[in-house]
């Protein structure tokens, strides 16, 4: 048997997974702490049954693609762009609370004034995964607080582009050339949306029209569409992800769209759980006590103010303070841009491995400890009371 082969790794990675998610469900743990206990259990600092994480982790990365993807499909482009501008003012001044609030940490514990607004940097993010997936279908597509949650995770990650843009520049030595490649990429964001539209209207539309008769063919489209448009706005220099969204925004507007979305619901959770497993994976324990302390701490911040942040926030906007509670502790947490932003940093050499380590650190725990917080407190497609699983 070769313990090498990718084959091998999807059967210890799923048989794993399968054996975690029972005990887990016994145990009536949510599931996602499940395949994070399993990457760490198996994975490179663990039993090493699986080492090599890099191509691992960037399937992984293809479920947060379709789960924007799949967002996109329920959601008009009118009613996006009314949310959007509702969500801006809590967007921007949410990150920069939580930008100062991880400076702040970072830089008492005596880490570089560079390293310390990294670290903050990191911070100003939430999970769109933890977001999204806890979140029941029917609310996350046809209430208030889905349109809302849409809308500041979408320009978090416009927030989290520009700050990777800035760390992979830095590695280049190019920060002269920062402000043009940034207005290059925000000007490709409308670009791309209106070409995507074209093609949507006058070769993807007539296409689904004549042969929605074979729903191979129309599932193949869809993840040709979704993974086209991701690699165009790479190009572009955006995301993957919010090339994903505009692929499912543009294509909402088809009768075909709800059995699209249906149908790719097993496929975002197949990579999504790669995503999880990778992310307990590349996290060493054993030097987790270089960084615990500020670690804890940074997360009790996080965990405690992200919440009541949100909450005000969203209540100078006139929303209601039940919603701004329920939103505020479904995104109080750390993000997986988070995580992405530590590797980066360290890979340019801009901050140290312990500074990136603090970053990971943070993140798992508020990870796993926001998880817990909606799972057993709110309405969930996973809530271990039945009282609380909707989906």
């Amino acid at each position: 048997m070769d313990t090498g082969s990718l084959t091998f790794s999807f059967f210890v990675i799923f048989t794993g997974a399968a054996i975690f998610a029972s005990l887990a469900l016994y145990t009536r743990q949510p599931l996602i702490i499940a395949y994070i206990a399993l990457g760490a259990c198996i994975g490179p600092y663990g039993l090493s049954m699986v080492t090599d994480l890099s191509l691992l982790s960037e399937i992984g990365h293809t479920g947060i693609i379709f789960l924007l993807f799949l967002l996109g499909l329920d959601m008009q482009p009118q009613a996006l762009w009314s949310t959007l501008r509702k969500s801006m003012v809590v967007a921007v001044f949410s990150s920069a609370i939580f930008l100062a609030i991880g400076f702040a940490v970072a830089y008492l514990f005596g880490y570089s004034t560079t390293e310390a607004l990294i670290i903050g940097a990191a911070m100003m993010f939430s999970s769109t995964i933890i977001g999204i997936k806890l979140l029941p279908t029917t609310v996350l597509h046809h209430r208030h607080i889905g349109e809302l949650m849409i809308g500041l995770l979408l320009l978090q990650d416009l927030l989290a582009i520009i700050v990777l843009m800035v760390l992979l520049s830095a590695s280049s030595g190019s920060f002269e050339n920062i402000s043009r490649e940034l207005t290059i990429s925000l000007l490709s964001l409308p670009l791309l949306g209106a070409v995507a539209l074209l093609v949507v209207r006058y070769v993807l539309l007539p296409l689904i029209t004549r042969f929605d008769r074979f729903h191979e063919y129309i599932f193949l489209l869809a993840i040709g569409w979704c993974l086209g448009l991701a690699e165009g706005a790479s190009a572009l220099g955006l995301s993957e992800e919010i090339g994903a969204f505009i692929a499912g925004i543009t294509i909402a507007t088809s009768p075909i769209a709800q059995y699209i979305a249906i149908s790719l619901k097993p496929l975002r959770d197949f990579f999504l759980i790669l995503f999880f497993f990778a992310v307990g994976a590349r996290f060493d324990l054993a030097v987790l006590n270089q960084v615990l302390v500020p670690a804890l701490v940074l997360a009790t911040l996080v965990l405690a103010l992200k919440p009541v942040v949100f909450r005000f926030l969203l209540k100078g906007v006139s929303e209601k303070r039940a919603l701004g509670w329920d939103l505020g502790f479904r995104l109080g947490q750390a993000s997986e841009f988070s995580l992405l932003i530590a590797y980066v940093a360290l890979a340019s050499a801009v901050i140290s491995e312990q500074a990136s380590l603090l970053i990971q650190a943070t993140t798992i725990i508020t990870l796993l400890a926001s998880s817990y917080i909606v799972v057993l407190n709110y309405s969930t497609p996973i809530a271990i009371s039945d009282r609380l699983r909707r989906d």
